[in-house]
């Protein structure tokens, strides 16, 4: 549309005139009537010869005429062209053909060589090797014969020489141990010290010994107690108002004057009041926020710490 005092939107294109639509003035064609391929139905088309089958004549093949491989060769015959073959093969070997060793050999019996690869062991022959001429070694050597007796009470006896006798008293012992014995209460000066308690073990060796003689055991007389006749209990009294069904008997009368009781007067000086305890005194806690805080912030990562991880 025209803007005041503008150019319309014809002239601001450049072009002389409006352009016209394609489809204006088109006859409906629907979409359900209209042929796949609408170009096949028009004008003349190709036309095939139709279908042929595979057979032994020359239409079933897109050649005029047929072509064979091996038209124009000269016949080669198999045979000669294995023996070819085995000649060249046996150029290649160095020496005679190989030729498979028989099946093993079993042998006829104890003694026999047969089949064996070497043969016969000269060793194993029952023939003597020749040894050197046997010479009588020298004679042994000569001492004198053993000496009889044990040694307790014979004179030379033992290799070494006889060992030379020494007095031995039959209480040498004793007397060593009177003179040392001597000689260590002469060098006292004193009676030795005594104590006045004895030292005793914590736990006595016997804990049921008992110094003195116990008393003679007491035997429990038992009276003989004659058994009395049986007397089934009487039957259960009813209660009639007379108190003759209970366990206790009636219990007797007592004067109760109707006459009003009065409270006994208190001193206030006999009496204490009575004060309550005191109940639990609050103080001030600190909260488990802070308690975290002070935890995890503290002077060497104030500066690092980071407020999401509290």
């Amino acid at each position: 549309m025209p803007v005041e005092g503008g150019k319309t939107d014809m002239e601001r294109i450049g072009l002389f005139s409006e352009m016209g639509y394609v489809t204006v003035g088109d006859r409906y064609v629907s979409s359900f009537n209209r042929p796949f391929n609408e170009a096949a139905s028009k004008n003349r088309q190709m036309l095939p010869g139709g279908s042929k089958e595979m057979s032994n004549l020359q239409a079933g093949y897109f050649d005029p005429h047929f072509a064979r491989i091996f038209e124009g060769e000269g016949y080669v015959s198999l045979n000669q062209v294995r023996r070819r073959h085995m000649m060249e093969e046996a150029r290649k070997n160095l020496g005679k053909a190989f030729l498979p060793s028989s099946g093993d050999k079993k042998p006829c019996g104890l003694g026999s060589y047969y089949g064996t690869i070497g043969g016969p062991v000269p060793f194993f022959s029952a023939q003597l090797k020749p040894r050197a001429k046997y010479e009588a070694p020298g004679k042994n050597l000569y001492t004198n014969p053993g000496k009889k007796g044990t040694g307790y009470g014979y004179a030379n006896v033992t290799i070494g020489k006889q060992f030379s006798h020494s007095a031995d008293f039959y209480d040498a012992p004793k007397l060593n141990y009177k003179k040392e014995n001597e000689q260590h209460h002469h060098l006292l000066k004193g009676t030795p010290f005594k104590l006045n308690l004895y030292p005793r073990e914590y736990f006595d060796s016997n804990p049921y010994f008992f110094e003195k003689p116990l008393p003679p055991i007491k035997k429990a007389e038992r009276k003989e107690l004659l058994p009395s006749p049986f007397k089934p209990s009487s039957p259960g009294k009813k209660a009639g108002g007379m108190k003759a069904g209970t366990f206790d008997p009636y219990p007797s009368h007592s004067a109760d004057p109707y006459v009003v009781k009065l409270a006994k007067q208190i001193s206030r000086k006999d009496v204490k009041i009575f004060h309550p305890p005191g109940g639990p005194k609050s103080r001030p806690i600190e909260s488990i926020m802070t308690l975290n805080v002070k935890r995890a912030l503290n002077m060497k990562n104030y500066k690092t710490a980071s407020v999401q991880s509290y």
